[in-house]
């Protein structure tokens, strides 16, 4: 039996995720996916339009076998720790055989190239690269300056830094090469609209798309066609319920937090230097939205994405002090159960017997499983991010927020 691994967000679950499940097992010889996707707050920055046991309902819906949870501190983190954490968990499983990701250029032979040569970071690269950052270019643009100046003979492929699923695809690559991995990678093209794209498009339109149509027309009839049956039955369900979520959600958790901790800075948060810190400050009056927020912090060199990502990681008490130390310990300590398929028990059992970290199913077991003090926190924090997920559910849609220590994980 051969197992594939995909690394997701599905925010939300549309027809490209379907095409690439089916697609990531037809050219990998799979019998069995197993999909490693965010919580409940994403990678872009932002909270997840629907709940995260809603999107790996529908994973499982259409071709998953197990879907499981990416920390928070990975799934709101740049593409390199977002990639890291992510092939850690797919790798400690020990019985996963090939990762399949999207790319645009869809070559891995290419992506393996850059992901070698950015690897290795040649003391010419490390100086290249510092040097423009001092002029003030953005990191990719300057990772691309400097491997044009210290790689010529790449010139011909650094194109394809410049689209993100392709920026992605490396970053996982890097991760498995850093590993001595035994997964394979495999890539397929992108099919439909751009990653970025905000138009709707007759099929395969991208998730920003979707988001969007709802966003803007206050329902989901738009979005029919651009998502499978049994997702946007789901998405029937829940709307006016529990979805959708957005960013602007939680303007005024993030004012509060802000202004609680103003007198001692925000330096301690992941990715958030004195600089960030102090424009931060200089700025908290002016804070009326968490999208205008983000909008107003946005500079040359600091993109609104990493603002927003910047904002989560305050919000959500990701400290760079954490996150070092997990990583010093290999990223993961546990591999926390979404939701899987009956019919693939046996995979359930392999994991059980070949993994590096414990399967946790329910939150009871997590002391008697995790062992680590750093694990323990690490999984805290996931609780804590769905609790302050809910929050803005409960003021929006009324009811009582649901509860993530009596959530049930999705059996289908």
């Amino acid at each position: 039996m051969r197992t594939v691994g995909i690394i997701a967000e599905y925010n939300p679950f549309h027809n490209g995720h379907a095409y690439q499940i089916a697609e990531a097992k037809r050219i990998t010889g799979a019998d069995r996916c197993v999909v490693v996707m965010s919580g409940d707050f994403v990678q872009r920055g932002i909270p997840a339009v629907m709940d995260k046991y809603l999107r790996a309902q529908s994973a499982l819906e259409n071709g998953a076998d197990l879907v499981l949870e990416l920390p928070v501190c990975y799934a709101v983190g740049s593409a390199e720790y977002f990639a890291s954490g992510a092939v850690a968990l797919l790798d400690k499983l020990g019985v996963v055989d090939a990762l399949c990701f999207g790319s645009e250029c869809g070559d891995i032979e290419t992506l393996s190239l850059l992901a070698r040569e950015l690897l290795a970071e040649t003391p010419a690269f490390k100086s290249a690269l510092r040097q423009r950052m001092k002029e003030g270019l953005t990191y990719p643009q300057a990772r691309n300056q400097a491997l044009c100046a210290t790689a010529p003979h790449l010139t011909g492929a650094l194109s394809v830094l410049q689209s993100p699923n392709n920026i992605l695809g490396l970053e996982y690559l890097k991760a498995l090469m850093r590993r001595h991995s035994r997964i394979q990678p495999y890539t397929l093209r992108r099919r439909g609209s751009g990653y970025h794209a905000a138009d709707l498009e007759p099929s395969y339109s991208s998730a920003l798309a979707i988001r969007e149509s709802i966003r803007e027309c206050g329902h989901i009839r738009h979005v029919k066609e651009q998502i499978p049956s049994s997702v946007y039955a789901a998405m029937e369900a829940s709307f006016g319920r529990t979805f959708p979520i957005f960013p602007d959600d939680f303007s005024a958790l993030l004012s509060y937090k802000l202004l609680l901790e103003q007198e001692q800075g925000y330096r301690a948060y992941l990715d958030v230097d004195q600089a960030f810190s102090d424009r931060l400050l200089g700025m908290l009056s002016s804070c009326e939205s968490f999208s205008a927020f983000c909008d107003r912090l946005k500079t040359k060199n600091m993109t609104y994405t990493r603002v927003s990502r910047n904002l989560l990681h305050i919000l959500l008490n990701i400290y760079r002090r954490d996150v070092d130390t997990y990583r010093r310990e290999d990223y993961i300590y546990y591999a926390r159960m979404l939701g899987f398929k009956k019919e693939k028990e046996p995979l359930l059992s392999s994991v059980k017997e070949h993994s590096e970290v414990p399967l946790l199913s329910k939150l009871a077991d997590a002391d008697r499983l995790i062992v680590s003090a750093d694990g323990r926190k690490m999984l805290a924090a996931d609780i804590r991010a769905a609790q302050i997920y809910s929050l803005p559910i409960q003021q929006k849609f009324g009811g009582a927020p649901p509860c993530e220590y009596s959530r049930q994980i999705v059996v289908m």
